[in-house]
């Protein structure tokens, strides 16, 4: 199907392009969002009237974006998730978990399909997530995913908790180890052999 863009649209032109897409994109997606008109006389002809109207309106809203995204630009959230030893989360964060963060602390408003995630994030940790306001505007937050305030703390200084754990354990075991080398089941062993 052939349809006019009414707005940029991410991998398939720019405002005022004629393409051609799968009638299900068109009918589901883009005609649905006003994202585009079919590109039919009739339509080409109130584009063509209304085409001042419409690139005023996008700059507008994209003026918008880029006011509301300089205040989002690089800020970073907090999540506190359980999960494993191991950093793996009992479940994962998820577009709407983003969203729901970034609202939490007031100031820009952002559904979670403006959240760009290519997947879940399933692991503890710092996580850059995009965030597009507009087709033509797109900020990064960063996430800062863990299991406690203080892990939290940890982490946004650099510090990776998971590793820091499993050294601390081995720090522990091998200590452990020298104890009873030194005296716990060495002394006690001797004692027996001894009466």
């Amino acid at each position: 199907m052939k349809v006019i863009l009414l707005e940029r649209v991410e991998g398939r032109g720019a405002l005022g392009d004629v393409i051609t897409v799968k009638d299900g994109y068109a009918r589901n997606y883009l005609l649905p969002r006003s994202k585009a008109l079919r590109a039919n006389a009739a339509n080409l002809k109130i584009f063509e009237g209304q085409r001042a109207e419409i690139e005023a309106r996008n700059a507008k809203a994209k003026a918008a974006a880029e006011k509301s995204g300089e205040g989002l630009d690089g800020t970073s959230y907090i999540l506190i998730r359980q999960a494993g030893e191991s950093g793996q989360l009992y479940g994962s964060v998820a577009g709407r978990d983003v969203a729901d963060a970034v609202n939490a602390e007031g100031g820009v408003k952002v559904e979670r399909s403006m959240v760009v995630l290519d997947k879940p994030i399933k692991t503890l940790g710092v996580h850059e997530v995009k965030v597009r306001l507009h087709s033509e505007v797109t900020v990064t937050v960063t996430l800062n995913i863990a299991r406690s305030q203080d892990e939290a703390e940890r982490q946004a200084r650099g510090e990776n908790v998971i590793d820091s754990q499993f050294e601390e354990e081995r720090l522990a075991a091998e200590e452990a180890a020298a104890d009873l080398l030194e005296g716990g089941a060495g002394q006690a062993a001797s004692e027996y052999t001894e009466a």
